[in-house]
């Protein structure tokens, strides 16, 4: 009965084990409030089974980056670019001394301007990269009808199947 009630615990154990919960931060920059819903929709795919903090670029203290499990940066594109606030956190945020799973999401018009100047998503990863995060999902870009926005029709929805491939590539 003993060793009965012994593998129970061990069982459960195991379990506990399995199910560990993520620590996961959004950090973002927005000029309009489109980059803040996308980094939201993201949060709410993420949250149910995770502890997912969602701030801003200039809330950021980067020595707080170290006990996390995944770390997820999105900026508007300005001329090919994240915006300052994101530059700035990018330039402070140290080399990861332990893996820290990473991705990066931007906003940005179909203009041709911001076709031949790039975007902030790819930037935004291959900094991360060299500061030794591990890149878990392509970059995206999310869309928005004008300068000003609004994110184009679908966006918050492909952004939340975003997130649900993040979680599917942490299992």
């Amino acid at each position: 009965m003993l060793e009965d009630s012994l593998t129970g615990v061990h069982w459960l154990i195991e379990y506990r084990v399995e199910v560990s919960i993520m620590k996961a931060l959004i950090v973002y920059d927005s000029v309009y409030g489109n980059t803040e819903k996308i980094a939201r929709a993201i949060a709410e795919v993420i949250t149910p089974s995770n502890e997912v903090k969602v701030l801003q670029a200039g809330e950021v203290n980067p020595s707080e980056l170290e006990p996390i499990d995944l770390l997820i940066v999105g900026s508007p594109t300005h001329a090919g670019r994240p915006t300052p606030p994101i530059q700035d956190l990018l330039n402070k945020v140290p080399k990861f001394t332990q893996s820290i799973n990473v991705a990066a999401f931007d906003t940005r018009s179909q203009s041709k301007f911001a076709r031949v100047f790039g975007n902030a998503a790819r930037r935004i990863a291959s900094n991360l990269e060299r500061k030794g995060g591990v890149l878990i999902m392509s970059p995206e870009g999310f869309l928005v009808t004008g300068t000003k926005g609004p994110l184009k029709e679908g966006e918050l929805e492909r952004a939340a199947a975003w997130a649900k491939g993040i979680l599917e590539s942490k299992k």
